[in-house]
């Protein structure tokens, strides 16, 4: 079979990891394999079918906080290959850690990883997985490793185990309890299961090499006693198994073919190595086994993905919660109206690297914009309305005529049709449309200058209204008679601006949340600087605005082009019939200014 691409589709991006799929393919690393319909070991697997899937890969997050824009890369990479390669992504919970993780993010990851577009169903089965449903095989392996002298219970302190593991510059030294015999540890190691010890008081180590220059490799912690209630398997347990130790058995017992995981766990993949090649010697995983491969973080520009320091801004309230339109987490960035395909065009756009890399914020929003281009309505709203009064207006047409006005509802795809609007006496438009000395260029409202209100007539400007403290209260013009768009002569009259307006008799009171970028610096929080000081005091702007009357049918999720303005969507939470809210997604084009 083919690794390419069906030929009814585009070329996917080229990176090294792909490279390294479609080199598995055509060598046959993986073929033959078999899978016993669901996670097991050597002699499940080997009783099972022959894998339907050409390549298995996962997305294993802790569910310990809530997804963000750093892990919809790694969603992508990895639903993404399965789905180019005829394979099978795996969603797996890595829940070893019972002090840090709730079901309440179990849920939120689930939904966040569907609202992507992807899904873990195939052949009608379900690959959701929860590495807390291995614990009993992560035992028996940890005891198979004692038995053949690969492990040992170790009773220093975490501060003597610190100081004899050594460093960079200087090897480490054997604990005095690594010669115990097997049958010694196997003992000790029923203790820490039972409960007998408190927390602390031991660890089960591999017994590889104080030695080693890799650190990681200098007998790295195997489990520890922590007396805490799971999520999901309550009390049943009081040792839990460190990330390194269960992550290469799960992706084992998964029969997953292609481990892919950022930069930081390089490092790591010698112990992963040694780990899976043992266990499978003793019998206890079948062979082909999973490969590790490291890419490069994707950051972006002005976003700070760090779980601890957001939950920070959450329980201070610098943000409104996990979903503030202005967090980078999934469900913030949904809120803020970001769709699933731009988020997957920009990580597809991206590619993989060997590095981590840095991303201006501002290719997400063209990815965006792509997206939104072709299918958001147009409509005009007015975000700082000051009244347009039209003095004339009585003369030309009577005081209560209100003139049918309409537009497209998409200049692109007419079988939208159009929307209508009125035109009165009296209409909405943007505060600084009307400048009373104008500066150089300035071709909208000043005395004396005519404009055309987008999609009705020719005005022209004669003066203004203010009050008391001297702000302006009215702009003031004169229709230009038989100048109505779509009318014939109506461009005998030139002009070199066109203003967008909303009648006053029909407006659309609404609410404008303008969002900016959440900080001010390119990476906060990553020096010593403390990102509650580059937090940016302009993130949120709400206006008070009015908008074409058709948007009183728009429901939570709908997003519209404010014409001039940007993209918005209806918040999904606080949108209502009768309390229109909208949140600008993002402008037209690129105005981020520090």
């Amino acid at each position: 079979m083919s690794s390419a691409p069906p030929k009814n589709e585009p070329p996917k991006p080229s990176n090294f990891l792909r490279g390294i799929i479609e080199r598995d393919l055509e060598a046959g690393t993986y073929a033959g394999r078999h899978f016993g319909g669901n996670p097991g070991d050597a002699a499940h697997h080997a009783a099972g079918q022959p894998d339907p899937a050409r390549i298995r890969t996962r997305f294993p997050p802790e569910p310990n906080g809530y997804l963000h824009v750093g892990h919809a890369k790694s969603i992508c990479l990895n639903f993404g290959f399965a789905r180019d390669y005829g394979g099978i992504c795996h969603l797996r919970f890595d829940d070893t850690n019972p002090e840090k993780e709730e079901q309440e993010y179990v849920d939120a990851i689930i939904e966040a990883v569907h609202w992507l577009g992807f899904d873990w169903t195939a052949g009608g089965t379900s690959h959701l997985y929860y590495a807390s449903s291995y614990f009993d095989f992560m035992c028996r392996a940890a005891e198979a490793l004692i038995g053949d002298g690969l492990a040992y219970v170790d009773e220093q302190s975490a501060d003597e185990m610190r100081t004899s593991r050594g460093d960079f510059n200087r090897p480490g030294t054997d604990s005095p309890y690594r010669s115990r015999t097997p049958a010694e540890n196997l003992a000790r190691f029923a203790d820490m299961r039972s409960g007998q010890l408190p927390d602390g008081a031991a660890v089960l180590r591999a017994k590889i090499d104080m030695a080693s220059p890799n650190i990681n490799l200098r007998d790295p912690a195997l489990y520890r006693i922590k007396h805490a209630t799971h999520h999901a398997t309550g009390d049943a347990w009081c040792i839990y198994p460190m990330y390194t130790y269960a992550h290469p058995i799960e992706d084992a017992l998964e029969r997953i073919t292609h481990s892919f995981c950022t930069l930081e766990f390089e490092d790591q993949r010698p112990f992963y190595d040694w780990l899976l090649e043992n266990l499978a010697r003793l019998g206890l995983l079948a062979h082909p086994l999973p490969k590790q491969y490291e890419f490069g973080r994707l950051n972006l520009t002005s976003v700070m993905t760090s779980k601890r320091k957001l939950k920070a801004m959450v329980d201070e309230g610098i943000v409104q919660g996990w979903d503030d339109p202005r967090m980078p987490t999934i469900f913030g960035m949904r809120r803020r109206g970001y769709t699933p395909a731009s988020i997957r065009a920009m990580a597809e756009a991206t590619g993989a690297s060997k590095t981590n890399i840095w991303l201006d914020y501002s290719v997400l929003d063209i990815a965006l914009r792509e997206d939104l281009e072709g299918q958001a309505p147009r409509m005009m709203a007015v975000i700082d309305p000051v009244k347009l009064r039209l003095v004339n207006w009585g003369e030309l047409f009577g005081a209560a005529h209100v003139e049918a006005c309409s537009a497209p509802v998409h200049p692109q795809r007419p079988e939208l049709g159009t929307r209508a609007f009125g035109l009165g006496p009296e209409v909405w438009i943007e505060r600084d449309d009307f400048a009373e000395t104008p500066p150089k260029g300035f071709f909208r409202l000043f005395p004396g200058n005519k404009v055309r209100l987008k999609y009705g007539m020719v005005i022209e400007c004669i003066g203004c209204e203010k009050d008391a403290d001297g702000r302006i209260t009215a702009v003031l013009a004169n229709v230009v008679p038989d100048t109505k768009s779509g009318t014939p002569g109506a461009d005998a009259v030139k002009v070199k601006g066109t203003i967008t307006w909303v009648g006053v008799h029909d407006a659309l009171p609404v609410e404008l949340r303008l969002f900016e970028r959440l900080f001010t610096v390119d990476q906060p929080g990553s020096d010593e600087l403390d990102f509650r000081a580059a937090v940016n005091p302009r993130s949120l702007t709400v206006a008070s605005g009015f908008a074409e009357p058709a948007l009183a049918s728009a429901q939570p999720d709908d997003k519209v082009q404010f014409e001039r303005h940007g993209y918005f969507v209806a918040d999904r939470l606080d949108h209502a019939a009768g309390r229109p809210v909208f949140n600008r997604i993002t402008s037209l084009k690129d105005t981020w200014q520090r």
